[in-house]
């Protein structure tokens, strides 16, 4: 908020058109029309109202900005470099160029300034429902009577398009029922998409819609209107149960001559011609590139983001003081670092499950280690998309989230406010949430659905892998042991598609020990989400020697069985999950006919394929005829230079998991047939 924010001048959201206008005119490549037409917009809420510190930009308490239509990706970089971010303008001259910092869509951890990856259109409203839901749960957690530290908003800017996806649906309607207040979306409404005008086919009454959600809705306004959105801006402010939606009209493209209100203006440059137009229709003078020096002051909001910063800090040292143990966790948290014993914990998770040698589903198995990890970190967040009693997501430290009709959160007799959510059946709006939930800091959000529907999560799973975000996906009913559901909830492709998204560590358990091993992976990795697969049918234990080799992805489970054998191993069998017990079963069965076996655990195929060439080849050695089974695909399987691999390449049936697994070779006589036929015996 600069100091000549209240008396702002007609030309400063001209400064964003003329910045739009020459980066896309210079990379020759981009969407000017939609930074054009919401700069008003972006002029009322970045320097009237939006609490943030240009030199800080991860400053804990700031307001987070969302660009949800994250094609006008010139609006934001026009914003960081105007308000004071570390962002030249030589950057903006390099839009869209390698390694700079300003991509064709907005990236976290790319861009100082920028909160979330935005592009595939709905998941940035959808992120920021899951940052206003964070706010709230630090809010209800940390702050304490006179003592306030976390009291920030959460603003997103989105388009037609957003609304147009079916995510939007699955976020907004939550977050009226979260009662998320500190949520304000301004809707950019243009009428306009890359196909033209919008009203054949986007008909919807937007307003009506979002009040059916539980939102407070404000306007239609001017969206040219700075001080019309100030105040409608203002007035969202209030609002103390509601999100609110703040609807603009604007014209896509303002200010160009030929192209403003139309397709044209949407995603492609408006030429020089039609730019030197709409600079004498602007009265812009100034050269490419170039802002007055006036203007600049205009927008500069180092000075009262760092008096906003150095108020909160003054409040956080109080808070200090007051409460050292608090602050020291909220700091940890936010940090994104787990607690100091976390070692200790793990131990006790893997340590039981391997002790214990019990006999359950790895769902189950799964449910035992959270039993231990929720009670020890308070910030997993758990949830289900209303699959909690079949993916076993909850536990007895994480009671269901509840609000009352003010909004706040419902705590236990405890004192103890919820910590596992009911999603709903929404399980692409589950995953993008909880990316929203990683992104803003102070917990670490897992949530569980069936395997076969994250082919609904899965464009929000590849953006946490993209954005480095630790999001833990519980995916139960892992394969055909489904059973009697049928074809259309079997997982027979999931798990080798899964593994194709780069950065997304993916684990299919065979025991509870290795199951408990993938739990504290998943939570011990910042930097990356995960992917579970369980399965709905028990898995018997395995016994190991060792557990920590389980953390290498891949090991060897068990050397050839000695019965009267006395040979090294002339094959390998590689398996996961529900198929490691068939494996060892068939293993057991060639030692009678004195062939040799090794078998090969490999839980997460992601994590082995990290291992340096050394472990692999112990692993895996050189001149061993490697055979594979699992039950899904198998086209994943040949990159480890398997002879044969027992797999499903077609869809399952409606029965019995146990007739189903006979019915498509997952049997010991069938392994063991294999292993015999590739050996020549």
């Amino acid at each position: 908020m600069s100091t000549s924010a209240q008396n702002q001048p007609p030309l400063m959201a001209h400064a964003i058109r003329a910045l739009a206008m020459d980066g896309v005119q210079q990379a020759n490549s981009g969407h000017p029309g939609a930074p054009m037409g919401m700069a008003e917009m972006a002029q009322a809420l970045w320097t009237r109202h939006l609490r943030h510190n240009p030199q800080q930009p991860l400053w804990a308490d700031r307001d987070r900005f969302v660009l949800s239509n994250g094609h006008g990706s010139m609006l934001i970089y026009a914003l960081l470099n105007l308000t004071g971010y570390a962002l030249s303008l030589d950057e903006l001259k390099n839009f869209r160029q390698l390694h700079s910092l300003t991509p064709g869509h907005p990236e976290v951890d790319v861009t100082p300034g920028v909160e979330t990856t935005t592009g595939p259109l709905g998941q940035g409203i959808t992120n920021a429902v899951g940052m206003a839901l964070a706010e709230k749960l630090m809010a209800a957690e940390f702050n304490r009577d006179g003592h306030t530290i976390v009291d920030h908003h959460t603003y997103v800017f989105m388009g037609d398009g957003c609304l147009m996806e079916g995510i939007s649906h699955e976020a907004c309607a939550l977050a009226g029922a979260w009662k998320l207040n500190k949520l304000v979306a301004l809707y950019d409404d243009n009428g306009i998409s890359i196909d033209g005008q919008v009203a054949p086919w986007f008909i919807d009454n937007t307003p009506q819609r979002f009040e059916a959600y539980g939102w407070n809705v404000i306007g239609p306004v001017d969206g040219h209107n700075a001080d019309a959105v100030d105040a409608a801006i203002a007035q969202a402010k209030l609002s103390t149960e509601k999100p609110t939606l703040i609807v603009c009209k604007t014209s896509i493209g303002k200010g160009s001559p030929n192209r403003a209100g139309t397709a044209k203006a949407h995603g492609e440059p408006l030429g020089a011609e039609e730019i030197k137009l709409t600079r004498e229709a602007l009265g812009w003078s100034a050269e490419p590139f170039v802002i007055p020096e006036d203007i600049r002051a205009a927008w500069d909001c180092t000075a009262q983001g760092a008096a906003d910063q150095a108020e909160w800090d003054a409040r956080f040292a109080a808070y200090t003081a007051a409460f050292p143990e608090l602050a020291a966790e909220f700091t940890r948290r936010m940090a994104g670092e787990l607690p100091a014993n976390f070692a200790e914990v793990a131990v006790e998770a893997v340590g039981s499950a391997h002790d214990k040698a019990e006999t359950v589903a790895s769902r189950k198995a799964s449910q035992i280690a959270l039993e231990v990890f929720t009670a020890a970190l308070p910030e997993l967040l758990g949830g289900s998309a209303d699959l909690t009693g079949s993916n076993l997501t909850n536990t007895k430290s994480t009671p269901n989230l509840r609000f009352d009709l003010a909004g706040d959160v419902v705590k236990n007799d405890a004192g103890v406010g919820g910590r596992h959510i009911n999603y709903g059946v929404r399980e692409f709006g589950m995953a993008a949430i909880m990316n929203g939930v990683a992104l803003h800091g102070g917990f670490i959000p897992y949530g569980g659905t069936f395997l076969t529907f994250s082919d609904y999560s899965r464009n929000a799973i590849r953006m946490a892998a993209l954005m480095k975000r630790r999001v833990i996906h519980v995916f139960t009913h892992d394969s055909i042991g489904l059973g009697e559901d049928g074809p259309t909830h079997q997982s027979v492709e999931h798990a080798a598609s899964l593994r194709l998204i780069p950065n997304l560590d993916v684990w299919r358990p065979a025991d509870t020990t290795e199951t408990a091993v993938a739990w504290t992976m998943a939570l011990a990795n910042k930097h990356r989400p995960t992917a579970l697969l369980l399965s709905r049918q028990n898995l018997p234990y395995a016994p190991k020697e060792d557990a920590d080799v389980i953390t290498k992805g891949g090991y060897v489970l068990s050397e050839p069985v000695n019965v009267g054998l006395k040979k090294k191993a002339q094959a390998v069998i590689i398996a996961t999950g529900s198929e490691v017990q068939l494996a060892l079963q068939a293993q057991a069965e060639l030692a009678k006919a004195k062939i040799a076996v090794r078998v090969v655990s490999m839980p997460s195929t992601t994590v082995f394929d990290r291992q340096d060439l050394g472990y692999k080849l112990e692993v895996l050695p050189k001149g061993l005829p490697r055979i594979a089974i699992e039950a899904g695909v198998t086209d994943g399987w040949w990159k480890y230079g398997c002879a044969a691999v027992i797999g499903l390449d077609r869809y399952g049936e409606s029965a019995p998991a146990g007739v189903l697994f006979k019915l498509f070779g997952f049997t010991v006589d069938n392994l063991a047939l294999t292993v015999r036929k590739v050996l020549g015996k």
